[in-house]
């Protein structure tokens, strides 16, 4: 599949989703939506995708909606927003519940539903430059892209009404102090960090950090019982898999463990 938008690829198990519109700061409009929802069910069906890398390129790594595009169809503008977020949203559902473990590598400033894109990664990996600010209500948009759900969860709700209504820029190291951002590393190491860790995770259980995912994602709906049930369901599930006797063989074997990320 070709995109207007995007590069993708996908070598040694491991797919990377580039946003490819530099000129416009990467700023979303319906085809990039599209086709970002198109490149994440392209990850979630290929049994041969077992890491994704996010990034961008140029110098931000998306600014958020595309206020151009917006200010065309102001007549229309709630239609054309809805059609949006069904994209993006689209998109970001399905990376979070892809088996296969998400890296964002912010190169960097992550604006707007850009900063909601970055924050949702499984993994965050931000680049010494990049600049996280939520942006919308400056414009008079109330956020989406899944920020008002993750940023409650990690950093509370007092801190996500700061970034919310006050559009305050955290540089990269306070997005990390903030527990938004996982790593920093310099500019040019970036692209490499990102590669490094998906490449290692390329190389795991990933039906197993599918559950991971699930269960931790599921757990601020759960009774303690509840989510006890499920954890008992899926270490059993994950006892009985290939991954699951390989793993523990290995262990006891004092060997590395070679996994197919299959159930």
């Amino acid at each position: 599949m070709s995109y207007e938008t995007l590069l993708f690829d996908v070598a040694d198990r491991v797919a990377t989703i580039t946003l490819n519109r530099p000129k416009a700061a990467n700023s979303l409009d319906l085809t990039m939506g599209r086709e970002l929802m198109q490149a994440a069910i392209c990850c979630d069906e290929d049994p041969e995708v077992r890491a994704v890398v996010v990034t961008a390129t140029g110098k931000m790594f998306c600014a958020g909606g595309d206020l151009r595009s917006f200010a065309a169809e102001l007549d229309r503008l709630p239609f054309l927003l809805k059609e949006l977020t069904v994209y993006l949203h689209a998109a970001i559902s399905r990376m979070a519940r892809m088996d296969a473990p998400v890296v964002n590598a912010i190169n960097g400033t992550a604006a707007g539903a850009g900063m909601s894109l970055a924050v949702a990664g499984d993994f965050v990996i931000a680049a010494e430059s990049a600049r996280f600010t939520m942006s919308y209500t400056r414009a008079g948009l109330a956020p989406d892209g899944s920020s008002t759900y993750y940023l409650p969860r990690l950093i509370g709700s007092k801190r996500t009404l700061d970034l919310m209504i006050t559009n305050r820029v955290l540089s990269a190291s306070e997005a990390m102090e903030w527990g938004l951002v996982g790593q920093v590393v310099a500019d040019d190491e970036l692209a490499s960090a990102a590669a490094k860790l998906a490449a290692e995770l390329a190389e795991g259980p990933t039906h197993t950090f599918g559950m991971v995912k699930r269960l931790v994602q599921g757990s601020f709906g759960e009774s303690l019982e509840t989510q006890m049930e499920l954890e008992a369901r899926a270490i059993a599930e994950c006892g009985g898999s290939p991954d699951g006797r390989e793993g523990i063989t290995a262990f006891l074997e004092k060997r590395p463990p070679k996994f197919t990320g299959r159930s």
